[in-house]
């Protein structure tokens, strides 16, 4: 429905994506969207470069976004009636995206991106003390952690073994698209041409908070730069999650 082509045969959608496992649109609850309007206009964007399907992950962070499944839930329900007034039949659910610090906890139910894979992250300057332990605590407990944007995290730059012995414990990689586009900067993009080369990443997303990052992905995707990028790559993002039950 959305592949098509220019002059040039290039690939300028997303659908070959298809589910975006990873954004910050839902309104008013962590540093992404900030209101109702915005996230609609987010949803009819993404929704125009070729997903069909959205799963948002709001920040789970105590010191800053302190938000738990009842909030998280109250602000997808009010993107979803937004949604519907506006005919807009794109798929959307809701999990999070959580900071392994001193803070994070397992107890009581965890907010998942389909009951099983749960997205964490951690600060961009020092690894968490705890990161392995929480990796192998949370696969005692059923769940499969994803490490968001482990090309961000600049104590990888040079030393990529944490994060093979990570997928060897199971954890799976998942890319943001603006990294190989140089959007956080050279060694990001290197560090994520290095892990699409080693084929360590297991899924990608958009990150998207806002309009900056929006416009970026758009110009890449509509101008075929994202597919000769990655289009090849398999990723499993379909495959894991297109059957996502909406909650």
């Amino acid at each position: 429905m959305f592949s098509f082509f220019n002059k040039k045969n290039k690939i300028t959608d997303i659908s070959w994506l298809g589910v975006d496992i990873h954004s910050h649109i839902l309104p008013g609850i962590d540093d992404g969207s900030p209101d109702l309007a915005t996230s609609l206009r987010f949803v009819k964007s993404l929704q125009e470069l070729g997903f069909d399907q959205l799963i948002a992950t709001p920040h789970i962070y105590q010191e800053l976004y302190p938000n738990t499944s009842e909030t998280i839930s109250s602000a997808k329900d009010l993107l979803q009636k937004e949604m519907d007034k506006a005919n807009v039949s794109l798929k959307l659910s809701a999990g999070a995206e959580y900071m392994v610090d001193q803070d994070f906890k397992m107890d009581g139910a965890l907010c998942t991106l389909d009951q099983k894979h749960l997205l964490i992250e951690m600060s961009y300057l020092n690894e968490s003390p705890g990161i392995s332990q929480a990796i192998f605590d949370l696969e005692i407990k059923g769940y499969k952690p994803i490490l968001a944007h482990p090309e961000r995290y600049t104590f990888y730059f040079k030393d990529r073994s944490r994060l093979k012995r990570f997928k060897e414990k199971g954890c799976l990689l998942q890319l943001n698209l603006l990294s190989l586009l140089g959007y956080y900067g050279k060694e990001v993009k290197q560090l994520a041409e290095i892990l699409i080369k080693e084929k360590m990443y297991d899924f990608a997303a958009t990150d998207l908070h806002h309009d900056k990052h929006l416009n970026t992905l758009t110009e890449a995707v509509q101008s075929g730069r994202i597919y000769d990028l990655i289009g090849s790559y398999e990723f499993k993002n379909q495959q894991v999650f297109s059957s996502v039950a909406l909650s």
